[in-house]
């Protein structure tokens, strides 16, 4: 057998060029029977394949490596079952608007729906990915393909981003091509931006924050790419900031404006929904952000978002304003920095001391609701290195607990699912996370459940020789779920689980793995994984812990 790959200019070769002409330099997937033609020009672009152990992990490596790097990340499946398998993590990045493209072949052009039994025949699996992506297209030339690849990175730059499928027909997929496709076909697009905020909105939405007497900034996922134009204008009005859990950091959580990423609780989510004038930035306001029907905002709504179509969803607004939220931002800036524009003086210290207050209650709300997490994510968001990345996964020692506690100073620093609200997601976005930004710690905190979904990405950390911490909170089982069950009057079924001996797991994969039981060595071992690096998993068991309050009793 060769160790060498043979060059072969083929529709395949021509997808991933195009792909790494967009800044691209990593994919994640598994190699099968059938994409082999999307593999063969990695190494020759100098793309890292990052191999998962099960496609879902792939999609999820992917979503953490985009919020890194702010690329869409690319996950190659192959036919039938691979690509089926990947759908739940694009399902994932359509729920939180993030941009990703998933290449697979198909069958060969001619032998759709032919139901003769060939390998990994399916009825339909563009229809299937259809039903779940933004955007599915099936190509039937080498032309076509390229142009998929590039109205993909059109939709991510111009609109709401949102997962795109590519299908290549195997046959089109191995064919060699010529001159038809010239190499200056592949090159990366500059694609026009979005369209200008309309002014006279731009302007009324100045006015009314101008005269609010107790404004307030509601900051969702639209708003990452503003963060330095949405802290500017929070200190030009001395308005609090509240973010949404996909938008945590949009406002270093250090700011005296930042109330943190808090709408589940109500203490937060009242400071919102009681502005005089709320700004509502890139935000769909649904159930899952908020734990309420409907925030039921009782001053002026001022939106902005990409798509006209969100701007009364949810909650309507007086003022819309289609636009990136940085060009918005900026503008209302600069028309609040206009002679006569009468803008708010000296508001920011009488928000800040609000700032202290609510954030105190909403400390008090957590402990109140769920006193052991409450505990638990402070104590672990006390351990963990400043600078680290954090993914969670659907689990309550994120939602309840750590995601509260923990203070984030940049965006996208704890990736995490908060709509679609999978299991699996923490322990893949940890690894997508570290290979795009090495000089950060990457940790993920999660509970037994969540991690069972995902543990033969453990492999994955070692395969790839990258650091990556895992903290996983053993509360037994299904927690939410037989509280679930409780509420509704049903003995616990299937929802006591039976564990492993968790650190003896993390070694076997050739990591190493430790229990801790106390806060102090908890602090230790953390401090400990990061000085060792490679894959390391400290477990707490959440009934014997001791963490010295008698909350855990």
């Amino acid at each position: 057998m060769t160790e060498q790959t043979t060059a072969k200019r083929t529709t395949g070769w021509l997808v991933i060029e195009t792909i790494k002409n967009y800044g691209v330099d990593a994919v994640f997937g598994i190699p099968g029977t059938h994409n082999l033609e999307f593999y063969r020009p990695l190494a020759e672009f100098g793309i890292r394949a990052v191999t998962s152990r099960h496609e879902q992990g792939a999609g999820y490596a992917a979503d953490g490596w985009s919020l890194q790097t702010g690329k869409p990340g690319v996950v190659i499946t192959t036919s039938g079952p691979g690509l089926l398998n990947a759908l739940s993590a694009a399902g994932t990045a359509y729920a939180e608007s993030r941009p990703m493209i998933i290449l697979a072949p198909g069958p060969a052009r001619g032998k759709e729906f032919a139901d003769v039994g060939t390998l990994h025949e399916t009825k339909d699996q563009l229809s299937a990915a259809a039903a779940i992506v933004e955007r599915a297209r099936r190509v039937q030339t080498a032309i076509e393909a390229v142009a998929a690849v590039h109205e993909a990175f059109e939709l991510f730059a111009t609109t709401r981003p949102r997962p795109v499928y590519i299908e290549v027909p195997l046959d089109l997929l191995e064919e060699e091509v010529g001159d038809e496709v010239p190499a200056a076909a592949l090159e990366a697009r500059e694609f026009a931006p979005v369209a200008a905020p309309d002014t006279a909105a731009v302007a009324a939405a100045a006015a009314a924050l101008a005269g609010a007497q107790d404004p307030v900034i509601l900051a969702g996922g639209g708003s990452r790419g503003a963060a330095a134009e949405l802290r500017h204008l929070a200190e030009q009005l001395g308005a609090p900031v509240v973010t949404t859990l996909n938008a945590k950091g949009v406002l270093d959580e250090t700011h005296p404006l930042a109330l943190g990423s808090n709408l589940r609780l109500a203490a937060a989510r009242n400071r919102a929904r009681d502005a005089d004038v709320l700004l509502v930035v890139g935000a769909k306001l649904g159930e899952a952000e908020l734990w309420v029907d409907a925030l039921e905002a009782r001053g002026r709504v001022i939106r902005i978002d990409l798509l006209e179509t969100q701007l009364q969803k949810n909650q309507a607004a007086e003022i819309g304003i289609v636009a990136d939220a940085a060009v918005a931002i900026a503008g209302i800036s600069a028309a609040l920095d206009a002679p006569g524009a009468n803008p708010r003086v000296d508001a920011a210290a009488a928000a800040a001391a609000g700032v202290v207050a609510t954030r105190a209650a909403v400390r008090a709300e957590s402990a109140e609701l769920d006193p052991v997490n409450t505990a638990l994510g402070e104590l672990i968001a006390g351990v963990l290195p400043e600078q680290a990345i954090v993914s969670t996964d659907s689990s309550q020692i994120a939602y309840w607990g750590l995601l509260n506690a923990l203070t984030s100073r940049t965006p996208n620093s704890t990736p995490y699912m908060g709509t679609y609200a999978t299991l699996g997601y923490g322990l893949p976005a940890a690894i997508g996370s570290r290979i795009a930004a090495p000089e950060r710690p990457a940790f993920t905190v999660l509970g037994d459940g969540a991690l069972m979904f995902s543990m033969q990405e453990f492999i994955t950390v070692v395969e790839q020789g990258i650091d990556v911490t895992v903290i996983v909170i053993d509360n037994g089982g299904y927690a939410e779920i037989k509280q679930n069950e409780a509420d509704a009057g049903i003995a616990p079924v299937g929802v006591v689980l039976a564990q492993p001996d968790w650190a003896a797991v993390a070694t076997a994969f050739g990591g190493a793995g430790q229990r801790v039981s106390t806060p102090a060595e908890l602090a230790a071992a953390v401090d400990a994984a990061v000085a060792r690096g490679g894959l390391q998993l400290i477990h707490l068991r959440q009934d014997t812990f001791e963490l010295g309050t008698g909350a855990a009793a």
